[in-house]
């Protein structure tokens, strides 16, 4: 009797964190995953009869934005159901704060694209071929705010997925192992979730090895953001700005994708291992210069507004409902 006892009682702890009134680290993630993928799935056919009575052209671009909704929905939906979570505890405690480090985020995805771009101008490796190019039907203003709203819409809920629920799962999970500590759960938490963002992009066009590899080391950098003050805000803000100015300022493909719209149409013709060839610059040494340089200038912000660099305690620390 004692020995069922002890052996149910394991079991119990396995699946379920009584102190916290909700499922340990492990059964949260494979829950919430299931939750995201049928929620995605849910909203995609629920906007599937709209959509297919809709110019084919149109309802292609919108289709994206419903792939996204559907994935940021079913993180809410999870964070809320599954994890107990208040959304501020996903990283969205918006507050004036929270704003400046957006701002900062912005300002720095714009600024280490543009880094990118004059190294490779000023070495040859890109040449300048045209000006407010775009390849789709509806003209270069029309085409450039899809792409402004398509990459807030990527950076939003993909920092949401990526980091602000699956990071902080791990991290919590992670800190509960005795060996590990807390650092050591965030360390263990931004490097598995980083190579999941890598992942997630190794069957776009045009991947390889490198570009996953320089995927993951981009993770690195937006996880920074995170794990430095809790908030999503600088790591929503690279996200957006980088995107945008990869592809929609300086012509350059994202993530091996050509979005047909470019305020400088470029052409390379540098080696592919500065410049990441067909995939874009995170395949390439230029992309990884620019992570390394946004990590540390990520740091030194934190540093100078806070007036110390310390993993912040609330990634590891869930405001519950």
């Amino acid at each position: 009797m004692t020995t069922e006892g002890s052996v149910f009682g394991v079991l119990v702890r396995l699946v379920w964190n009584r102190a916290e009134r909700r499922p340990t680290a492990p059964v949260r993630v494979v829950t919430g995953l299931v939750l995201v993928v049928v929620v995605a799935v849910a909203v995609q056919l629920g906007f599937g009869v709209v959509l297919s009575a809709v110019e084919s052209a149109v309802a292609d671009r919108l289709g994206v934005f419903v792939v996204y909704a559907g994935l940021g929905g079913g993180t809410l939906v999870a964070a809320v159901a599954v994890d107990r979570r208040t959304v501020a505890d996903l990283g969205f405690g918006v507050d004036r704060d929270w704003w400046l480090d957006l701002a900062f985020g912005l300002a720095l995805g714009a600024g280490l694209m543009s880094g990118v771009f004059l190294v490779a101008l000023g070495a040859a490796w890109i040449r300048v071929t045209g000006t407010f190019v775009a390849d789709a039907s509806g003209g270069f203003g029309v085409n450039f705010l899809f792409l402004v709203a398509l990459f807030v819409a990527v950076g939003v809920v993909e920092e949401l997925l990526l980091r602000g629920w699956l990071l902080t799962n791990l991290a919590e999970g992670f800190d509960g192992v005795w060996t590990v500590g807390r650092r050591g759960a965030v360390v263990l938490a931004v490097a598995l979730s980083s190579a999941v963002f890598g992942g997630l992009h190794a069957t776009n066009p045009n991947a390889t090895l490198a570009s996953t590899v320089g995927i993951t080391l981009a993770g690195v950098l937006l996880a920074s953001g995170y794990v430095l003050t809790d908030e999503l805000a600088i790591p929503v803000g690279i996200h957006v700005t980088w995107n945008l100015f990869q592809g929609g300022v300086y012509g350059f493909p994202v993530s091996g994708l050509d979005l047909g719209v470019r305020v400088v149409a470029v052409a390379e013709r540098g080696p592919d291992l500065f410049t990441g060839g067909r995939f874009g610059p995170e395949a390439g040494l230029l992309g990884v210069g620019a992570v390394v340089l946004g990590t540390g200038l990520v740091a030194l912000y934190v540093r100078l507004r806070t007036g110390g660099l310390r993993l912040d305690t609330g990634v590891t620390t869930p405001d519950l409902r």
